[in-house]
């Protein structure tokens, strides 16, 4: 196999291409745009390069950068002109291709150079299959247990900061957690309904009961004993000037939303 070697530095902006030809020597490099226009110029430049050398097979890698070189690949690939030939696309590892430039300590630093030393490494490197997969359903459960993983991550921190509020504003609840969590939904209903903590400290106590039963799920064995223990909590609390209630009450709307959307 004589295949046309392609190294791409790709950036958020331009993807910079190096073509090398079987035996290392250059055939040409440009820059293009980081977009479906410059994907569609690179692929053409590529197709016209194998055309010329009379080439069928092409081998095009680039570093793995973030996210900037995803759409490049998947254009790459379902390019129907590129796909008259044999083509293998290569993500590499950045670390891999920084180890193998070490060889050529006086090379100076441009996206040329970065580009040509990814595909000399493509022609020297041992890479016997493609990084990218062409099943696509592997992307895809990539994309989505990342966005769980961050997601997870930030309602995490998200209750965190919930639960610094519910200090603010009754001080009592957060610190005894008769409801078990301070994030629980009965805790957040309480906050929700109550705009002050005198205000939950001197409710009725057969309303505040039913309310914990409606926003408990009937989860509580003895409503009415953690109705009590609620408000005795929140008569030992804190008694915040209204202002800053005020805002802390806008602070606790907004985490709470935030709350439920990722929990959703």
């Amino acid at each position: 196999m004589n295949p046309l070697y392609v190294g791409i530095d790709v950036s958020s902006k331009n993807n910079v291409a190096y073509l090398m030809k079987p035996d290392g020597a250059k055939h040409s490099s440009f820059s293009v745009q980081n977009n479906r226009g410059g994907a569609k110029l690179m692929s053409e430049r590529i197709v016209s390069a194998l055309t010329a050398m009379q080439l069928s097979d092409v081998m095009i890698g680039l570093e793995a950068t973030s996210i900037y070189g995803d759409c490049l690949v998947y254009a790459l690939r379902e390019d129907g002109r590129l796909g008259r030939f044999q083509r293998k696309i290569h993500v590499l590892n950045p670390k891999q291709v920084r180890k193998f430039k070490e060889a050529y300590s006086d090379l100076p630093k441009n996206d040329f150079v970065d580009a040509f030393v990814i595909a000399d490494h493509l022609r020297f490197g041992r890479i016997a299959s493609e990084v990218y997969m062409d099943d696509y359903r592997y992307k895809a459960l990539q994309t989505l247990t990342r966005a769980r993983f961050f997601s997870v991550q930030n309602l995490t921190r998200e209750k965190q900061r919930f639960a610094n509020y519910l200090f603010l504003k009754c001080s009592g609840l957060a610190q005894e957690k008769v409801l078990s969590q301070n994030t629980s939904a009965t805790t957040i209903a309480l906050m929700e309904r109550f705009e002050t903590v005198d205000a939950l400290a001197y409710a009725d106590i057969k309303e505040l009961t039913d309310f914990i039963v409606k926003s408990g799920r009937g989860r509580f064995a003895n409503p009415e004993a953690t109705a009590k223990a609620v408000q005795t909590a929140a008569k030992g609390s804190y008694r915040l000037p209204k202002t800053v209630n005020d805002s802390v009450n806008q602070a606790m709307s907004v985490s709470i939303a935030a709350m439920r959307a990722l929990e959703s």
